[in-house]
């Protein structure tokens, strides 16, 4: 029989990606009818965390630990009870697989459940501790770094080549202990089906029967009844998101609106050219006509100077009257 961690390591993968893609498709309808708002800087944990085996614990749990407000709106209840369906099924076809075709045992009846069951509680149990031990090494291999460049002989190392030093090495090391611990968490589970394993009965026939049988387990007795079902569920699902979509689609504010920006025009030298010298005939001929201007004004002028010239040698001449006596 295989080595726990291979047994967990078989489930765990396949399981995550049987189920992961009809999770992922019920969060994006859920998102496009508004029903799931969450912060875009958890966004890959919360795939990830989508893609667990056991979402339902996987989820509280990150909201828990990671401590961010993991979203808004009750599509996150809803998927919570969705996965648990999706999980089990998954669980289940993997793990038949696994026992026909690896193992070459008859799977139990409620295989799913079972196994999923009892994954879940391991993992409720050892998340939190695996943690607490990788917090704890990051945080004591931070400090153990820091120390070592307080020494005499580090002191002179550059701040540049202090950082990435400091970096590798405690980065390493709490990279090394997350390793260990997940293994630590997946032979766990492979320890839990191992037992199940042990307690299964042999299959009978060779190997050729067994992937016979293995491949009849998914061919669903009413075929036509299941296509028409299953087509029926996708184009009500397709027209519900498709209906939500425009709804959720991100738009400005009223308050936030931009200006409308009008594309520049195309640059053209020749025109651009030809306006300039229009512009330069024009304002020569403004400057032509106010020289004309300033010409007729001083002309103007200097003839009333002329007159007012004339003029004064004649009031001269002029007798003056003497004044009257008492």
């Amino acid at each position: 029989m295989p080595s726990p961690v291979k047994l967990g390591l078989n489930v765990l993968w396949s399981t995550c990606w049987t189920g992961f893609p009809i999770k992922v498709g019920i969060c994006l309808l859920f998102m496009a009818l508004g029903l799931i708002h969450f912060e875009t800087r958890i966004g890959l944990a919360f795939l990830m965390y989508l893609a667990s085996p056991v979402t339902v614990f996987a989820m509280p749990i990150l909201a828990m630990v990671a401590e961010p407000h993991l979203g808004e709106g009750a599509g996150i209840a809803l998927l919570f009870l969705i996965c648990i369906p999706i999980d089990i099924w998954a669980t289940g076809v993997v793990a038949k697989t696994l026992f026909l075709e690896k193992l070459r045992l008859e799977p139990q009846e409620g295989l799913g459940m079972s196994l999923w069951l009892k994954t879940a509680l391991v993992g409720a149990l050892f998340m939190p501790i695996l943690w607490v031990v990788v917090g704890f090494a990051t945080e004591t291999s931070i400090s153990l770094s820091h120390g070592l460049f307080e020494t005499e002989m580090l002191k002179a190392v550059p701040v540049a080549e202090k950082i990435g030093i400091e970096l590798t090495l405690w980065g390493g090391a709490s990279t090394t202990v997350l390793i260990v611990m997940m293994l630590l968490g997946v032979s766990l589970v492979g320890r839990v089906i191992r037992s199940a394993a042990q307690s299964a009965a042999p299959a009978s026939g060779d190997y050729q029967a067994l992937v016979t049988r293995w491949d009849l387990m998914r061919v669903p007795a009413d075929q036509g009844l299941m296509l028409t079902a299953t087509t029926l569920v996708g184009l009500v699902l397709s027209m519900l998101f498709w209906s939500g979509l425009p709804v959720s689609t991100p738009h400005p504010h009223e308050c936030c609106k931009k200006p409308e920006v009008k594309a520049a025009p195309l640059y053209k030298p020749v025109d651009t050219l030809n306006k300039a010298e229009k512009h330069v005939a024009q304002l020569a001929a403004q400057v032509e006509a106010i020289e004309k201007q300033k010409a007729e004004e001083e002309a103007a002028k200097d003839k009333d100077k002329g007159k007012a010239g004339k003029a004064k040698p004649a009031d001269a001449k002029a007798p003056v009257k003497a004044p009257a006596t008492p």
